[in-house]
Order: C-alpha cells, then structure tokens, then sequence
C-alpha cells in the first residue's frame, strides 16, 4: 500500500473508531499470516506484556494461520499503532 493510501486508510479507520467505541476500550484485533512460527511469534511479541488474550487457528491445509487478539486499548491511536507495527511483519495480512 502506498504512503497516501495507508494514511487515507488509518485517517477513516480513527474516525470509525471514535465513532463506535467510548475509550479505553476492548478492541479485537485479526490477522491472517503464513503459517511460520518466527512470523506468528513475532506477531506475538508485540502484544506481549499488554494483558492481550491471542487465539490463533490453522487453516485446513495449514498454509496459514489465523491469529484473533483481544486487547484493551486505551484510544483509537493507540490501536492504529499496534496496526502499524504488526504491518512489519513480512506477509500479514489485517482483517
């Protein structure tokens, strides 16, 4: 996704976010990655030490892996950070 895209997209996502959420809320995080442990645990460690309850499934062929993080954050950009951070991960996709 290109700079002004991914800005685009992150302005609309806070404002959908106020929007629909009184803060500091519980917010449910998914992602679709590769089914690789360094990829998933990277994922992981992110949302290490923020109280985050992670549940991840495979797929039926275990291709890939679906990973659902519930987290309570304390505002809408503070949500978008843990977005940006996890788009480091190489081959993640956020849902």
């Amino acid at each position: 996704m290109d700079q002004n895209k991914s800005d685009e997209f992150y302005r609309r996502l806070k404002e959908q976010l106020l929007d629909s959420n009184a803060w500091p809320s519980s917010y449910l995080y998914k992602f679709i990655v590769p089914t690789d442990s360094e990829k998933i645990e990277q994922i992981n460690s992110i949302f290490d030490n923020t109280g985050a309850v992670i549940e991840s499934k495979k797929s039926k062929k275990g291709t890939y892996t679906s990973i659902s993080i519930t987290v309570h954050m304390k505002d809408p950009d503070a949500v978008i950070a843990k977005y940006k951070e996890v788009s480091s991960v190489e081959g993640v996709i956020s849902l």
